[in-house]
Order: C-alpha cells, then structure tokens, then sequence
C-alpha cells in the first residue's frame, strides 16, 4: 500500500486544480467555509459563493456579526441552507471560544456547530497540514477500487472502511496531508463514480477492481435514486429563492407556484421549523431577523 500512497501523491503533485481555498494564502477560516459548502456540492457551483463570502466576511468575527438574512442570501443556490446558518452558528462559536482564530485540535474542531468529523479532519489536514484521516466519499471509492476490488463502497461508512483508511495515511504530518488530499483529488477528477477515467489512473496497474476484472457494484440494489422533480427539495428551493429576493414579507398567496397546496404547507412548516424562514403577525413568510 505505500506504493499507492506514494503514486498518487506524486500524481497529485502535478494534476492538483487550482483552487482558491489551496492558494498559500489560505486561510483556516477559508478552508473551514470551504469544506462546508463543498458538503454535497459540486466545486464548480461552490467557487464563486466562496470568493464573495470570503471577500464579504474574511474571518469568523465577520460572519458571526452578520445578519441572517444576509447570510443566506449570500449562500444563494448552493442547496441545503441550513448549512449557511450552521456556518453562522461555527463563526460566532469560534468567537466566542477561540478568540476568533479557529482550533487546530480535532476535538476542539469537532465540538463548534455544525463540524463533524470528516470536516474536523479536513480543516486539521487541508488548514493546518496536521495529520488527520480524511475519507468523504471520492475517498471512499478510491479505497473501494484500488484496495478492496469493490466497484463502490457500501451506502454507508463502515468500520473496516475507517480502519482502511487509518492504515494508509502515513505518520508523518506532511505526508499524511499530501495523502489526503490527493487521493480526494483521485476521486474526484479521476476515479469518478460512473465513468472513471482509468487511462488516466495513476495506479491503474495496482488497481484490485480493474485486475478483478471490474466486478459490477454487489451493493446496487440497496442504493436508492430520487428524481429533484417534484421533491420536498425542490419546492422548499422556490421557496428560499422567493424569500432571498424579496424587500419585505411575501403573503402565502405569492408562493403558490412553489407547488402543490399540501406540499408546500409541509415544506414551509419545514422552513420555519428549520430557522430558515419566520412569519410575522399577517402570516406572511420571510428570512428570519
């Protein structure tokens, strides 16, 4: 296994994509907003939020004395805006706990609003060039494939997967760092899910699913697919869009067209219940204050 740590850190070395949140003038800071917007998110929809997030609140302090409706109109569609408010709730902690500067210690990392342990692991590896196990799910498959033979890995994480991924991050903290976030990187651009790129795989003569003789995923019939259309996601998104873009509160009359009357009662219950909308006295629906 060291020569697959070995190969694809010195692949990562030249392949890396220019990232802002992997400039030298990184900032932890910059790193931990990072991690939580690429939470689900592909990179080429987070760049431009984080640019102008960085560029609006540079540090925790600045976001944490930012208003709400502020924050997330600036999170716009990048999906999932709890995380926004999650991210508010980290920057006012960090404040508050860490003088603004945030932790390098993982179980300090880990106890802030909204860190959990992939992202305590990452901001320790990516921020702090601290070793740490980092394993999202580009990790995860490369693991699968070129150690276990496995088309995927399971739905979920598993602890043979942890204890993997333990035994191949090296000792030291350069290394260990230089590992994960190449083989993250392996995943991503190469090593993808449905079409990996294996002509262009480093370690594609190591790989244990190509010489298996890429068995199929044993996993496929526990996997579930869900189509966007029509979802509670969907309709909750026309929601948040409508309340981001407008001066005042918006009569419920107004979001009709977000979709159908009992789904959208359900999803607006959902938004309030969720801190990301408030109603006032007329019960119109707005960003919450």
């Amino acid at each position: 296994m060291d020569a697959l740590v070995e190969r694809v850190t010195a692949w990562f070395a030249d392949a890396a994509r220019d990232l802002p949140w992997r400039a030298p003038d990184r900032t932890p800071w910059g790193v931990l907003v990072s991690e939580v917007m690429l939470q689900q998110t592909p990179v080429v929809r987070v760049e431009p939020v984080w640019r102008e997030w960085m560029g609006r609140w540079p540090s925790p302090a600045d976001l944490a004395a930012a208003p709400t409706p502020e924050v997330l109109r600036a999170w716009g569609r990048l999906g999932y805006p709890r995380r926004a408010l999650r991210l508010a709730d980290c920057a006012r902690a960090i404040v508050e706990r860490h003088g603004g500067a945030v932790p390098s210690d993982e179980e300090a990392l880990r106890a802030l609003p909204g860190v959990g342990e992939y992202t305590a692991a990452a901001v320790r590896a990516f921020a702090f060039g601290r070793r740490a196990v980092v394993v999202d799910t580009n990790v995860r498959r490369v693991q699968a494939r070129t150690v276990t033979g496995d088309a995927l890995p399971a739905p979920s994480y598993t602890a043979a997967e942890r204890r993997l991924a333990t035994s191949l991050v090296p000792d030291g903290d350069t290394d260990a760092a230089a590992w994960a976030a190449a083989s993250m990187e392996l995943g991503a651009v190469v090593c993808t899910a449905r079409v990996p790129r294996c002509d262009a795989c480093p370690v594609r003569d190591l790989c244990a699913w190509r010489l298996a003789g890429f068995p199929p995923d044993e996993h496929a019939h526990r996997r579930r697919t869900q189509s966007w259309d029509g979802t509670d996601r969907q309709v909750r998104g026309r929601v948040m869009a409508t309340l981001r873009g407008a001066d005042g509160p918006v009569p419920r009359a107004l979001l009709t067209d977000a979709g159908p009357e009992a789904q959208l009662d359900r999803c607006l219950a959902g938004l309030v219940e969720d801190g990301l909308a408030e109603t006032d006295d007329a019960g119109r629906f707005m960003l919450p204050v």
